[in-house]
């Protein structure tokens, strides 16, 4: 067998399919595009969906990719195996609807065989098949040659993730030798067991069922082939090393860490797992960033935010207490420069990221301590083990591991409710699965869709009104050659001027007119084979094939959205040069009203970032720039400096929208043709989608006019109010009137607080002793909440070694506030006083030990809550 580099792995594998007749599909961004069933693209084929399912036909049927993928289902066992990893490479090849079982098994034979290829010793493979797939068992024995001992029946050989394309599988595996383990059925060791002596290198999957809704299985009308070998397993296989870690994709991370720790991979077990725990996740956080996602507190941000903190937590096992990781980014970034340049590029922007998040861990890690120092006091009081609750809110919110919690507790003579914690443990693993099983499943084919095959061009660019053609005509997923007036139909013409939902842009709507019947488009997408599938409404007649028509575009609609389009693309250039080069699309809605832009960036923006913005679009706006639109080859449109959407796939042939200097994108959207026509340009908003995204909303051309008005009719409101006789008083008139209401309320609270002394004289002759705590418990009149806070301020100032619980009622709404001195929240904490007095006011509250907050919304109960109080503090 041949000793190759994981690059050259990769390349030899497109190479071979290259000469197979495969298109090579680019490797598509860990953050789903256009899919929100997925949280991230979990495999080759996570991307073709649409190829498989029939939703569109791709240019060649033969197709082969080298597809960054995360899964995150098993976190906890990254480090502890040999070949666990969040972040890995499929390599795949994939047929739809062209070749099926016996040329993927030529396939995989060939490749893994031959001498030209990786040179594999063929007495060391076996095959796994599904025990009724005789017809994979025919190719591996009669045309292969495998003997039967050489091919094992499995029932679990079968793939299927649900609703959509299954079929059964054969997977190919490697005999690494006696070294790793003699043949013990007992003990797993055979092909498809667990084991380490035998390794799956690849995955053979024969798609040739639909899983139907109701769960019965009828064969595809396009039987499709989809495979999977990882990089990662077949690097180690091929480098003859005991795990993929010490393969050329992780040892260069691997001696970075030494460098920094001062510690040695493989000579100590326990430093071993903090290795692999570091050198995996450092990849999956920098390619995750470099495709735009962000650390956060949900979705996969939430992801980000979780690995970064268990590989920090296991570096401090090798004596790592400062950020580090950061470091990592420029190695990880030059191991796979040559098929990712995009994390070469923006590594420092992913350092960056890393290291400000690193940070915010170790003061996390400081916080999550001084809370399990607090459980254990409780712990100890209350002579009660940690319950499981607490330990798994440290683990899940504070990133503390179990192992840490226990050691510490252990420490101090205590134990964790382990049976609580492992149920919240496996709770959370069952939400995972169930949102894996139902997110990955793909739509049933529709051979009808697939079938239409006739020609049909867009001519919207050009013109909003034609003369076409009906050709085609769909109901309820049937054809039809006539439908009746009042029917939803789904119709082709051999030409449209109506724009097909795509690229963010939303379909266009309009009228459909013959002299015997008028239908209303109300949306539009593409179908299979790439016609434009036009939804409408049959307003009166009789629809028919070939009937002659006048298709006609709302002109009023398609130019405001021409001017959101164009104004989205001089934002998108804007961002980039006000906030930096790593702002990247993810994701986009232009349509006649608005448009909206989400993208990746680590924190809100500024007002003058926002302003500064605005300016710059408005200033493209004025200069009055001619919009150019161009076709030309993709690799000629880069060179000429045009801006790819992150994620996007394009064709050999490109269209370019050319706004002058100042931006240059691939678009096959409809716009302006001069900037000046988008008149005005307006940000309405700026904020966080909840994953390290943020989403500006803008207005354009009247609607900005109109929003502006508004604006303007409410400042006028206002100067009215408050009588200034010009624009210029107005803001001068509200700062007075500011500080005005600052001094009247400063008045009031002192007033407030003379009326309180003199109601209740003195008030160290209110404190009682109740089970042998000095308390002072009382009804005070204040104005606001934040008077009664200055009053307990006050109190606390003369009592400091009194337990002080006040109540008001303010607005017809009560406030409750609780303080305990320091010295006696051992007997006694603000929090459990708060929670138990809050909810007989018809409220809730909490807070510290020293002190805590609460309020409701029944004043009448607040006597009975004082007296409870009282009752509950006798009873402790």
């Amino acid at each position: 067998m041949k000793t190759l580099k994981a690059s050259e792995i990769r390349q030899m594998f497109i190479d071979f399919f290259v000469e197979k007749e495969h298109m090579v599909e680019p490797s598509a961004p860990l953050v789903p595009i256009d899919d929100d069933s997925l949280l991230w693209i979990n495999s080759g084929v996570a991307t073709l969906k649409k190829y498989f399912d029939g939703r569109e036909i791709p240019k060649k049927p033969r197709i082969v990719n080298a597809q960054k993928s995360i899964r995150t289902n098993d976190i906890e066992n990254v480090g502890f195996t040999a070949r666990h990893h969040t972040f890995f490479e499929m390599l795949g090849n994939f047929s739809i609807g062209d070749y099926f079982k016996r040329e993927a098994v030529a396939f995989a034979w060939e490749f893994l065989t031959s001498d030209r290829w990786m040179a594999m010793d063929p007495d060391r493979l076996y095959v796994t098949i599904h025990p009724e797939d005789t017809e994979a068992y025919q190719l591996w024995h009669d045309e292969i040659g495998l003997s039967e001992s050489r091919i094992i029946r499995i029932e679990g050989n079968f793939w299927d993730i649900g609703e959509g394309p299954s079929g059964p599988n054969t997977e190919i595996f490697y005999d690494r030798g006696e070294a790793y383990g003699q043949d013990d059925p007992a003990e797993e060791m055979y092909p498809g067991g667990e084991n380490e002596r035998y390794l799956e290198v690849w995955n053979l999957v024969f798609s040739e069922f639909n899983h139907n809704k109701d769960h019965s299985y009828t064969p595809l009308p396009s039987k499709n082939i989809d495979t999977g070998m990882g990089l990662e397993r077949m690097a180690s296989i091929s480098q003859n090393v005991r795990t993929n870690y010490e393969t050329d994709l992780f040892m260069p991370i691997m001696r970075e860490v030494e460098k920094i720790s001062g510690k040695t991979y493989l000579e100590n077990a326990t430093h071993d797992i903090a290795f692999k725990v570091i050198a995996d996740h450092i990849r999956t956080i920098a390619f995750a960033i470099s495709d735009g996602a962000l650390p956060a507190n949900e979705g996969r941000g939430y992801v980000l935010r979780r690995l970064l903190r268990r590989a920090v937590r296991f570096s401090q096992s090798l004596d790592i207490n400062e950020p580090f990781l950061y470091q990592l980014v420029d190695v990880v970034a030059t191991i796979m420069e040559p098929y990712y340049p995009n994390v070469k590029e923006k590594a420092d922007f992913i350092a960056r990221v890393i290291k400000s998040e690193e940070e915010r861990f170790h003061e996390t890690l400081e916080e999550g301590l001084s809370i399990l120092n607090q459980l254990i006091e409780a712990s100890k009081a209350s002579n009660e083990m940690i319950s499981g609750a607490d330990a798994f809110k440290l683990y899940d919110t504070y990133g503390f591991p179990i192992e840490l919690t226990e050691e510490i507790t252990q420490d101090a003579q205590l134990e964790i409710d382990m049976e609580s914690f492992n149920a919240h443990m496996e709770a959370q693993r069952e939400r995972a699965r169930k949102a894996r099983q139902n997110n990955q499943s793909m739509q049933v084919q529709s051979e009808v869709l697939k079938s239409i095959r006739t020609v049909s061009r867009f001519v919207g660019y050009q013109t909003l009104q034609t003369e076409s053609v009906i050709t085609d005509i769909i109901v309820d997923g049937q054809r039809q050659e006539k439908v009746d007036a009042g029917q939803t139909i789904y119709f082709v013409m051999d030409q449209t001027p109506f724009y097909a939902v795509s690229g963010g842009q939303i379909a266009d709507k309009g009228i459909i007119q013959s002299d015997e019947f008028e239908i209303e488009v109300s949306e539009v997408i593409k179908a299979p084979n790439g016609q434009h599938l036009h939804t409408g409404q049959i307003k009166f007649g009789q629809v028919y094939e070939d009937a002659i028509v006048h298709a006609y575009v709302n002109e009023t609609e398609r130019k405001a959205i021409m001017k959101n389009h164009s104004a989205t693309h001089l934002l998108h250039a804007a961002l980039k040069q006000v906030l930096g080069s790593h702002v990247n699309q993810a994701g986009s809605l232009v349509d006649s009203e608005r448009l909206r832009f989400d993208f990746s960036h680590i924190a809100p923006m500024t007002s003058e970032e926002i302003q500064l913005v605005e300016q710059r679009v408005n200033e493209e706006i004025w200069k009055s720039m001619d919009v150019e639109t161009k076709e030309m080859a993709i690799e000629e449109a880069k060179s000429a400096g045009a801006m790819a959407l992150f994620g996007e796939k394009y064709g050999d042939v490109v269209r370019v929208v050319d706004m002058g200097p100042f931006s240059k994108e691939l678009c096959g959207g409809t716009h302006v043709k001069n900037t000046s026509e988008i008149g005005l340009f307006k940000i309405t908003s700026e904020s966080g989608t909840g994953a390290g995204v943020r989403r500006i909303e803008a207005v354009t051309g009247q609607h900005a006019y109109l929003y502006l008005e508004r604006y303007l009719e409410q400042f006028n409101l206002i100067k009215q109010q408050v009588k200034a006789k010009s624009d210029d008083q107005v803001f001068d008139k509200i700062v007075q009137l500011q500080e005005d209401e600052k001094a009247l309320q400063r008045t009031l609270e002192q007033k407030s607080k003379e009326l309180n002394n003199l109601k209740m004289g003195s008030i160290e002759d209110k404190v009682e002793v109740i089970n042998d705590l000095p308390v002072l418990i009382t009804e005070v009149e204040v104005d606001n909440a934040k008077a009664l806070r200055t009053t307990m301020d006050d109190f606390k100032s003369r009592l400091q070694d009194t337990i002080i619980i006040l109540a008001s009622h303010v607005g017809g709404k009560v406030s409750l506030i609780a303080t305990v001195p320091k010295s006696l929240t051992g007997q006694i904490k603000a929090g459990d006083i708060i929670k138990e007095m809050a909810p007989i006011v018809g409220g809730k509250g909490g807070g510290r030990p020293d002190m805590a907050q609460g309020g409701g919304t029944e004043p009448e109960k607040i006597t009975t809550a004082l007296q409870f109080i009282k009752d509950y503090i006798k009873s402790l």
